[in-house]
């Protein structure tokens, strides 16, 4: 599929971005055609930028984020630059890899495209050590819970008699819902409140660090629940009630985060899940993933063409064992761990007023450009 293919499906879509056309800086490849792991079965992705006209800067009816196409279509997301912008300063994976696929899978770049391109390596910061590492982690997450699904399947959803509740809850559900938003604010207060202000990074990194230390000393969310309730006054045995609709309410939200997994999951993925145990295209990313982190701290370099695509295709063909992915996952945690305050060839942090003043000149750039 060409440039003018993709941007014409969007337009096709959503006439009201005919300007998308032409103003559309860089157009990629991306997904596993960028990685060199695709398949005859793989589906395209694309990825692009593009600064719109000027009465999305100037005027107060029109906003633009971004432009997406979905299945059947291609995959495909146009970002508004300062949208763009903000995500690969943030050092998101998905954005950082736009900016240093291999030149053969560049559809479109325009002069605006090529400076972006020039300056790829000022959105490259440390900051990939949380980004890339939590998009990593979400992904163990996904495959601990599925493995979890092929080993021992829920056979039934949940009863409110097996959680010791009536068959109508006791509590009215606006009280319920007011008391649990009071609740909830408690703990965002106790745990997160401080970090108002954090960029995301540093947030992701925070979590991780709390949720080690909090099950280290063996404190549960309910605990956390029940400590929380208690300073906004609540008895115990409403507290005793309320954890129990928390524990039925959640059993049932995985019962059917589970039929849906299990109703719309590929079949050829789910084949391989069923074979090997777990879920192997989740834990090729993974190992992605982690890679290209260490890389990029040693580096600086981000080698979105992978050169390790021929490993990459066996792991997700089922070559390593569920031990050996986690044995992986942990050991390379501790090592990026330390690689973060060793590594030399990163900034800790971009240098976001350079970043801005490049985005305001390719803005005005473009705006002059309008007749």
């Amino acid at each position: 599929m060409g440039k003018h293919q993709v941007l014409d499906l969007i337009v096709r879509k959503s006439p009201h971005l005919s300007w998308i056309q032409d103003n559309t800086a860089l157009l990629v490849r991306h997904g596993s055609h960028a990685y060199g792991t695709n398949t005859p079965a793989s589906d395209e992705d694309f990825k692009g930028i593009a600064i719109p006209t000027k009465k999305y800067f100037l005027g107060t009816m029109h906003r633009f984020e971004q432009a997406e196409l979905k299945a059947p279509d291609p995959d495909a997301v146009i970002y508004d630059i300062r949208k763009f912008f903000t995500l690969a300063a943030d050092c998101n994976p998905n954005i950082i890899e736009v900016l240093h696929t291999d030149p053969s899978d560049h559809f479109l770049v325009s002069p605006i495209g090529e400076e972006i391109l020039n300056h790829k390596d000022a959105f490259l910061s440390k900051k990939i050590k949380f980004t890339f590492m939590g998009y990593s982690v979400a992904q163990l997450k996904r495959i601990k819970t599925h493995k979890r699904w092929i080993m021992d399947p829920p056979t039934h959803s949940p009863t409110r008699a097996e959680y010791n509740l009536p068959e109508q809850t006791l509590i009215p559900t606006d009280q319920l819902l007011a008391v649990q938003a009071e609740i909830q604010k408690e703990l965002d207060r106790f745990q997160f409140d401080f970090m108002e202000g954090l960029e995301e990074s540093q947030k992701i990194e925070i979590r991780s660090i709390m949720s080690e230390m909090l099950a280290e000393l063996k404190i549960t969310t309910d605990m956390h629940f029940a400590a929380a309730a208690r300073k906004i006054g609540m008895d115990e045995n409403f507290i005793h009630l309320m954890q129990m609709e928390r524990q039925y309410a959640g059993a049932k939200r995985e019962f059917d985060q589970y039929q849906n997994w299990r109703n719309t999951r590929n079949p050829a993925r789910a084949a391989l899940e069923e074979k090997y145990g777990y879920d192997t295209k989740h834990a090729y990313h993974l190992v992605r993933l982690i890679r290209m982190c260490r890389e990029i701290l040693t580096t600086g370099k981000v080698l979105v063409k992978r050169p390790d695509r021929e490993e990459l295709l066996t792991i997700r063909n089922g070559a390593w064992t569920y031990e050996q992915l986690i044995e992986f996952a942990e050991r390379e945690e501790i090592a990026l761990n330390e690689l973060y305050f060793t590594s030399t060839v990163l900034p800790k942090t971009p240098d976001k007023e350079l970043l801005d003043r490049l985005c305001i000149k390719l803005v005005e750039q473009s705006l002059s450009q309008e007749y």
